[in-house]
């Protein structure tokens, strides 16, 4: 193993030596020998199966057989999670050709960032995090089953799912992915047309006509945002089937996997011949697999809260430190937008998943020796699956990059570190994801521009007042102000400001998330306005230094004129109600930091 690699587990495995023992000793707490509905009185059990088709209430009946429940997040809004409408009856089915029963536990909600994205609904978005896990919880409270299967891809809805999936950490889980769809515009293109509008040069219908050509049919969105980096991160913690993730959900290869997920899952039970429950494949060295991938590839910022959320569900406490040390010794070796021009569907064609495992795992930078719903053993994950003789099999990746663009290997990397840093300074501490941003572009000082809220950026663009160097400082926007939503309206304001050749930089509480490009943000900034960070006390003019090669991020203001300084007032009025946030009150109070995964803290932490 690289020697920071194996340093960084080791001391992740030393901080979490009490709470994991705590949280497998809950494990073995709750496991059962034989099927755990056989723990239920014959009421229970009736309530159980009364539904159920006469062949699969006799096998209920019998407690002899598996029963595997399905939680998923479908809906026909969400482009990513619209050919889930299908699943349950499809794996119902294979459970059956095995011996085995399932039934929906429950369904989960699935909102989507690119709908809410500027809109109030987006307050809700990190906060539905919670909500799914809690939802997923309810789903398995029923002691009906034997394993899981969950269906989810998207943002918030992948760590709400194995957050709640841990909480059940005892049994088998899967992920079963559907796929992106498939390429549309190229997201140049479509970042080019943006930038356009913001400036007045093209009008709404030109804009829309591009979004929808970029979005334009069922499946994840094909740039590298949350969705995908989800999609590779549970891949390589083996918790999905090898080389399943960016199969187009109309690839017949499609169905072939989520046939064998259903029927691999129903092996992993107890009654199985490889019982491997979701709360031992997610250990340290698991979680150290997945910060890796996403830093290798250049993947979302949400990440660096979601990975630490389940993380910790599981009794593994993680930092940002862990992040930035390991980016320090990761090389980057993917350019997927917004790192680069091409989409998650180049990355696959070129090599995808089964090339990058091989690679980090001869160089030493991930862990092999790792329980995954495949089996033991993270060598199985540089294998890719083909329908051969009518038969679903997988053989041996491609040992070169197919399209050294978009994925190279660790000798020739885009960069030879990955593409996170994190950022500290008299402002606190912060993340930045640097892959996508020009050399050039890296190290930004100027007059600070406060607002708190990122709708007031564009009168200020509009009036001319931008055209300079400056720092935009977004505050009030943390977990426990307004749930942390995602400014993305802000970027193709900075993106033109930037082509322009002034120097721009954002600091923020809030959040960029995976789409994050070519301006340099320090995100996630905590403590936030809300909790006594220094970001409340910045006003107009402070110069302000972002240094993303240092990791510097200080507000150059004498410390007696701080000391003296009232912090503004963080107005949370147009926050507390509309579009269903005033439900959600008790929840944003109780949410911890971004950097220790902005959860809901009151019970876990109690236990573990």
């Amino acid at each position: 193993m690289h020697s920071v690699v194996q340093a960084v587990t080791d001391r992740i495995i030393e901080r979490s030596k009490d709470s994991r023992k705590k949280y497998l000793a809950a494990l073995n707490d709750a496991s059962a020998k034989g099927v755990h509905r056989s723990a239920l009185s014959c009421g229970n059990l009736a309530h159980g199966f009364a539904a159920c088709q006469p062949a699969d209430k006799e096998s209920l009946r019998q407690l002899t057989k598996a029963n595997i429940g399905i939680v998923t997040a479908f809906n026909d809004m969400l482009s990513a999670h619209q050919p889930y409408e299908t699943y349950p009856e499809f794996l119902k089915k294979a459970c059956q050709e095995v011996g085995s029963v399932a039934q929906v536990a429950a369904g989960v909600p699935a909102m989507c960032d690119g709908v809410t994205q500027g809109q109030p609904g987006m307050e809700l978005s990190l906060l539905s995090r919670e909500v799914i896990a809690m939802s997923t919880a309810v789903g398995l409270s029923h002691n009906m089953f034997d394993g899981a299967l969950l269906l989810g891809i998207c943002d918030k809805i992948v760590p709400g799912l194995l957050i709640g999936a841990l909480s059940f950490g005892h049994l088998p889980m899967m992920f079963v992915p559907a796929g992106p769809m498939k390429s549309g515009i190229p997201n140049k293109e479509k970042a080019r047309v943006r930038q356009q509008f913001a400036q007045g040069k093209v009008d709404r219908a030109a804009l829309l006509e591009a979004e929808s050509s970029s979005y334009h049919s069922a499946g994840t969105c094909t740039f590298y945002g949350t969705a995908n980096s989800n999609q590779l991160m549970l891949e390589i913690m083996g918790l999905q089937l090898p080389g399943s993730s960016f199969v187009n959900p109309d690839d017949p290869l499609r169905d072939e996997l989520t046939a064998m997920a259903a029927k691999q899952v129903c092996r992993l039970t107890e009654m199985g011949t490889q019982y491997t429950p979701i709360g031992e494949v997610v250990n340290e060295k698991s979680v150290v697999n997945g910060i890796v991938g996403i830093l290798a590839t250049g993947g979302s910022t949400n990440l660096t809260m979601h990975i630490v959320a389940a993380a910790r569900a599981a009794g593994i406490i993680v930092n940002w430190d862990d992040f930035s040390d390991l980016s320090d010794c990761v090389p980057l070796m993917a350019k997927v937008y917004p790192n680069g021009h091409a989409d998650i569907n180049h990355f696959h064609a070129a090599g995808g998943m089964a090339f990058l495992v091989k690679e980090l795992l001869d160089a030493g930078l991930i862990h092999e020796d790792v329980n995954t719903v495949a089996g033991f053993g993270l060598r199985k994950y540089t294998q890719e699956p083909r329908i051969l003789d009518g038969k679903l099999t997988w053989v041996d990746g491609p040992i070169e990059s197919l399209d050294k663009e978009v994925l190279t290997n660790v000798a020739t990397p885009f960069q030879n570190n990955g593409g996170l840093k994190l950022v500290k300074g008299n402002l606190g501490r912060a993340v930045i994801k640097v892959s996508a941003v020009p050399n050039g572009n890296r190290i930004v000082e100027g007059p600070a521009v406060v607002i708190d809220d990122q709708n007031k950026l564009d009168a200020i663009f509009q009036a001319g007042e931008l055209d300079r160097d400056c720092v935009v400082v977004v505050k009030g926007q943390g977990p426990k102000a307004n749930g942390m939503p995602e400014l993305h309206k802000l970027t193709p304001y900075l993106g033109t400001l930037q082509d322009k050749g002034f120097k721009v930089a954002l600091v923020t509480d809030g959040r960029m998330s995976g789409a994050s490009g070519k301006v340099p943000a320090a995100i996630h900034l905590t403590p936030e306005a809300l909790d006594g960070g220094m970001i409340a006390k910045v006003e107009d003019g402070d110069l302000i230094r972002v240094n993303a090669e240092t990791g510097e991020l200080s507000l150059l203001v004498d410390e007696a004129t701080l000391a003296a300084r009232v912090a503004g007032k963080v107005d949370l009025h147009h926050s507390s109600y509309g579009m269903g946030r005033e439900l959600f009150g008790a929840l944003r109070n109780s949410l911890s930091s971004p950097e220790t995964g902005a959860r809901s803290t009151s019970a876990i932490d109690e236990i573990y």
